[in-house]
């Protein structure tokens, strides 16, 4: 009976070791991302994680669990800022709300959205999280929207468009905008779309 205890000991210390140095890798993995390494190596992700480099081969053979773990991560990040009540004040107040939360969601899933997409044709979970994401900020811009801009359907895609990721992305790396400008020319564009509705 001491005998299968010790061993049951063993096997829940081996597995909690296993766990812990799951948790380094992955945690690792998002610093190198975030630092804009769009594909770590299992040397780096190795030595930032402190964990011997057959362990990290042991973990990425299955890049997809990982991936969502990544996913995981960010997603317990950005929710308390997507969840946010929306500010009184009608549409005006919502589209400064979802500028700036949006900029600073934006803001922390970048690198993470760069390095998916260089992996996405391999990866069926960053394909599908790409599209759940597409699809969450859809639906927080139609409860955010007023009737009369909701129903409509040009004004809705392109207001979609100015406030998405992509212009976002576009905006800070190809155009070299600060965040404040980003944010300023962002909902310049999107209150103009808005406003031409009504012409």
């Amino acid at each position: 009976m001491a005998r299968t205890g010790k061993i049951e000991a063993g096997m829940d210390g081996r597995r909690l070791r296993g766990q812990e140095n799951r948790r380094r890798i992955v945690e690792a993995m998002l610093e190198l991302v975030r630092e804009g390494n769009i594909s770590p190596g299992a040397e780096e992700v190795s030595a930032r994680a402190n964990v011997g480099l057959r362990t990290v081969f042991r973990h990425f053979d299955d890049m997809d669990s990982l991936y969502r773990e990544l996913s995981e991560m960010m997603r317990a990040e950005i929710e308390p800022v997507m969840n946010r009540p929306w500010p009184e004040g009608g549409w005006p107040a919502r589209l400064d709300a979802i500028v700036e939360r949006r900029a600073q969601v934006f803001e922390k899933i970048m690198p993470f959205q760069i390095a998916a997409d260089v992996h996405k044709h391999r990866s069926a979970f960053l394909r599908e999280d790409h599209e759940l994401l597409t699809r969450m900020q859809r639906a927080m811009l139609r409860e955010a929207l007023p009737p009369e801009l909701r129903k409509d359907r040009i004004v809705f895609e392109a207001l979609e468009l100015l406030l998405s990721l992509d212009a976002w992305r576009r905006l800070r790396l190809e155009q070299g905008l600060s965040v404040q400008q980003a944010k300023k020319t962002m909902a310049a564009a999107a209150a103009a779309v808005s406003a031409a509705r009504g012409k």
